[in-house]
C-alpha cells in the first residue's frame, strides 16, 4: 500500500541523483501546479527563495528549488573542472526532466543560478516554458559587458576568488561580515551565509563556480534564447552593471521584457520578493507582457 506521507509517493522530489552526486531538492506548492524551477546563486542556498516561493504557491504554481553543485552535501565534487558550465547545465536539465518528464518548466535563476538557467533555455528550449533571469544577463552579454561598461570593476572579486585558499580563509572569518555588507547583504543575510555555506563546509566547493571560469568553452555561450524571457535587474546592484542586463535582448529571439527595480540591492529574492514575484507572474502566466 502506498504511504501518503511519503513525499515520493505524492509526486514530490526530495532529492535528485545524477551520476555519483545527490542534490537536495525542495518541492513545494500545489503538486499539480505548473512547475517553476528556482536556482540560487553565490553565496546562498535555496533558502534565498523562502519569501518568493509562498507567493508563487498562492498563485497556483509548484516550486522546485535545488541546492546546486558545491552546496548540497551529497554533490560537492573536488576540483574546479567539475564546475564547468556544461556540468551546471546538465544538473539543471536533469532536474527539469525529473520534474516534468514529458513537459516544460518555468525557470527562475538569480546571480550564478541565472547562468545555468540561461543555458537551459538556450540549449533545451523544448524543456523551458519561460525564463526569468535575475541580476545576471545572458552569459555572452556579461562577457561583452566586461569591455563595454564598468562591469570589470564591479567583478573585481571574481579575480580575487582565483587565489588558492585565501578567499576561504577570509570569507570564513569575521572579515566576511564587512565584505558581504559592502555588497548589500543584511546581518540576517550574513548569518545565513555563515550557517549554510561556511559552517556547513560548502564554501570551498561553492568558490569552484568562479575558479572553473578559465576552463570554459565560449562556444557553449553562443546561442540565443528562443523562449519568452524577462530580465530583472536592480539599480542598487554593486556586482552587476546595468549595461549587460539592458543589452540582453540582443540574444533573446522571443518576447522579452527588461524590468529595472529601483532602490533594491543585488539580493532581489530576499530584499524585494513582492516585486520579483510580480515580474515572475507577469512572465509565467499564459499571456505575459512583452516588449
Amino acid at each position: 500500500m502506498t504511504d501518503p506521507t511519503d513525499p515520493t509517493a505524492t509526486g514530490r522530489l526530495t532529492s535528485l541523483v545524477r551520476g555519483t552526486l545527490t542534490f537536495d531538492v525542495y518541492d513545494e506548492g500545489p503538486v499539480d501546479g505548473e512547475p517553476v524551477l528556482l536556482l540560487h546563486g553565490f553565496p546562498e542556498r535555496s533558502t534565498c527563495w523562502r519569501l518568493v516561493a509562498p507567493q508563487l504557491h498562492a498563485a497556483g504554481y509548484r516550486t522546485v528549488a535545488m541546492d546546486q553543485r558545491g552546496y548540497s552535501r551529497g554533490a560537492r565534487p573536488p576540483g574546479r573542472r567539475a564546475y564547468r558550465m556544461r556540468e551546471l547545465l546538465a544538473d539543471v536539465l536533469a532536474l527539469a526532466e525529473a520534474v516534468a518528464p514529458e513537459g516544460k518548466v518555468h525557470v527562475v535563476g538569480h546571480d550564478w543560478g541565472a547562468i545555468p538557467a540561461w543555458l537551459l533555455a538556450a540549449h533545451h528550449p523544448d524543456r523551458v516554458a519561460t525564463l526569468t533571469a535575475v541580476s545576471v544577463p545572458h552569459p555572452l552579454v556579461f562577457m561583452k559587458a566586461m569591455v563595454r561598461s564598468t562591469q570589470l570593476l564591479h567583478s573585481w572579486y571574481m579575480l580575487a576568488f582565483q587565489v588558492p585558499l585565501l578567499p576561504e580563509r577570509l570569507l570564513g572569518s569575521r572579515v566576511a561580515d564587512r565584505l558581504v555588507a559592502s555588497f548589500g547583504m543584511t546581518e540576517q543575510d550574513a548569518e545565513r551565509f555563515r550557517a549554510e555555506v561556511v559552517a556547513d563546509g560548502a564554501l570551498p566547493t561553492a568558490l569552484n563556480w568562479y575558479r572553473a571560469m578559465a576552463l570554459e568553452d565560449p562556444r557553449l555561450l553562443r546561442r540565443s534564447v528562443t523562449v519568452p524571457t524577462t530580465m530583472v535587474w536592480s539599480d542598487g546592484d554593486v556586482a552587476v552593471d546595468r549595461w549587460g542586463p539592458a543589452h540582453t535582448d540582443a540574444w533573446v529571439d522571443a518576447p522579452f521584457r527588461f524590468v529595472e527595480l529601483h532602490g533594491v540591492s543585488h539580493w532581489v529574492p530576499t530584499h524585494a520578493p513582492d516585486r520579483l514575484v510580480a515580474a515572475i507572474l507577469d512572465r509565467v502566466r499564459p499571456t505575459p507582457a512583452a516588449s
